[in-house]
C-alpha cells in the first residue's frame, strides 16, 4: 500500500438558493473525519456553487486538456489533486443535477482511475435514481463507482434543518470512506501511469516521471535495499543513502531534478541530476535488487545525461572506490577517472558533454 495522504473531494452538487444539500455535507465530514483521521485521508470540502463554472465554455475539447478560462484551470487543479470523490446529490426528475454533469463534462483526465462515492438526499427514493444516473456517466469518465452508498429520506432522517442522529446512517457513511479508501489505494498505479508528465519507461507497463517531495516515503525505501551492496563493497557504513530520513530525502528531492522509474505503483530505480558551476552532477542512480541486469541503471543513466543544462560541459558523478561493478558501467559509458579517491571512501569520474 502506497504512503502517501489520500486526498478526498466531498462536492456537494446543488446550487440552489436554501437547499439541503451543505447541511448534509456538513454532517457527512463530521461523521467521517475520526475515521479519516485514522486512515490518514485529508477530506477537502468543495461547493459546486463556488467554482464559478457555467455551462461547458471552453472552446477546446476537454479530452486536449487545453483550458481558456482561468476558473477551468482552477477546477482542473482540484480534481486532478484528488484521489477519490464523496459527491453528496439531490434528485431532480429521476436523475443528477444538471451542475454535477457541467461540472463532470468539463473535464477528462483528471477523473480518470478514481474511485468515487455517492451521498443522495431526497423524498420518495433517497436520491437514488439520482446516483444511478450519475453512475452511467462517470464510468465513461473512468472513474470507478462504490458500491457503499448513503440514502436519506429527508421525510426521516431531517430534523429543524439537520440529520437528526442515526448510528446506521453514520455506519454507512463510514462505509462509504473505507471503501473509497481501499480503492483509492487499488488504483493509484494506474492514476500515476495516466498523470500528466509520465512517459514510457523501458519495462512493458513502467513509467518514468520527475519526483518530488511527496515521493520521500518511496525513495528512502529504495535507497535502504539498493545501497546496502555499496556498504557492502566498500566496507563502510558511510553511506549517506543508507542513513537519510524522509524528511532528508523530501529537502534534496525539492532541488534535484530527480527521474523515477515505476510499474505498478512500484519505485523500480531512480536518478537525479543538478548543475552545479558548469558541471552536471549525476547521481543516486539506483536500481532495486531483483530486476538488475535488466539493463535499467544504463538506461536510467542516459536519461539523466539527455537532460544536460545548455551551459555544462562536463558530467560528473561520484561512486564508492572499490565499487567495481558501477566503475564498470560508468566506464562502459565514457565515463573517465577525474580525481583520486576522497577523504570519504569515493571516487569522481566525468565525461565531457557532447555538443
Amino acid at each position: 500500500m502506497s504512503t502517501k495522504m489520500i486526498r478526498v473531494l466531498v462536492l456537494v452538487c446543488s446550487t440552489r438558493p436554501g437547499a439541503f444539500g451543505p447541511a448534509v455535507g456538513k454532517w457527512l465530514v463530521e461523521t467521517i473525519t475520526p475515521r479519516a483521521v485514522e486512515l490518514g485521508v485529508e477530506l477537502v470540502p468543495v461547493a459546486l456553487g463556488d467554482l464559478d463554472l457555467p455551462f461547458l465554455d471552453e472552446e477546446e475539447h476537454p479530452s486536449s486538456g487545453v483550458y481558456r478560462h482561468e476558473r477551468t484551470r482552477r477546477w482542473s487543479a482540484i480534481v486532478d489533486a484528488a484521489d477519490g470523490f464523496i459527491v453528496v446529490t439531490p434528485e431532480y426528475n429521476y436523475g443528477m443535477p444538471a451542475t454535477l454533469k457541467n461540472a463532470l463534462d468539463y473535464l477528462v483526465r483528471e477523473w480518470a482511475w478514481k474511485p468515487i462515492g455517492f451521498v443522495s438526499y431526497g423524498n420518495t427514493s433517497a436520491g437514488t435514481r439520482s446516483v444511478q444516473h450519475s453512475k452511467q456517466v462517470v464510468t465513461t469518465l473512468r472513474l470507478v463507482p462504490l458500491a457503499s452508498t448513503v440514502a436519506i429520506r429527508i421525510s426521516d432522517a431531517v430534523e429543524n434543518g439537520r440529520i437528526r442522529p442515526n448510528a446506521a446512517l453514520d455506519e454507512a457513511a463510514v462505509g462509504v470512506l473505507d471503501e473509497l479508501v481501499r480503492v483509492a489505494h487499488a488504483l493509484r498505479p494506474m492514476r500515476e501511469r495516466a498523470r500528466a508528465g509520465a512517459l514510457p519507461g523501458p519495462l512493458p507497463g513502467s513509467y518514468v516521471r520527475r519526483l518530488i517531495p511527496e515521493d520521500a516515503p518511496e525513495v528512502t525505501v529504495l535507497q535502504r535495499c539498493c545501497w546496502v551492496d555499496e556498504a557492502l563493497a566498500n566496507d563502510t557504513l558511510a553511506v549517506p543513502a543508507l542513513h537519510e530520513s524522509p524528511e532528508q530525502v523530501r529537502e534534496w528531492l525539492a532541488t534535484w531534478h530527480t527521474t523515477g522509474l515505476w510499474r505498478d505503483g512500484r519505485l523500480l530505480g531512480m536518478v537525479r541530476a543538478r548543475c552545479i558551476d558548469t558541471d552536471w552532477h549525476v547521481g543516486r542512480l539506483g536500481v532495486v535488487p531483483d530486476l538488475r541486469g535488466e539493463g535499467l541503471g544504463r538506461w536510467l543513466l542516459r536519461t539523466a545525461e539527455a537532460a544536460v543544462e545548455p551551459n555544462c560541459r562536463r558530467i560528473v558523478l561520484f561512486t564508492g572506490a572499490d565499487s567495481q561493478q558501477n566503475i564498470g558501467l560508468y566506464q562502459s559509458e565514457g565515463y573517465q577517472s577525474a580525481s583520486l579517491v576522497g577523504a570519504d571512501g569515493t571516487t569522481c569520474l566525468a565525461k565531457d558533454v557532447t555538443p
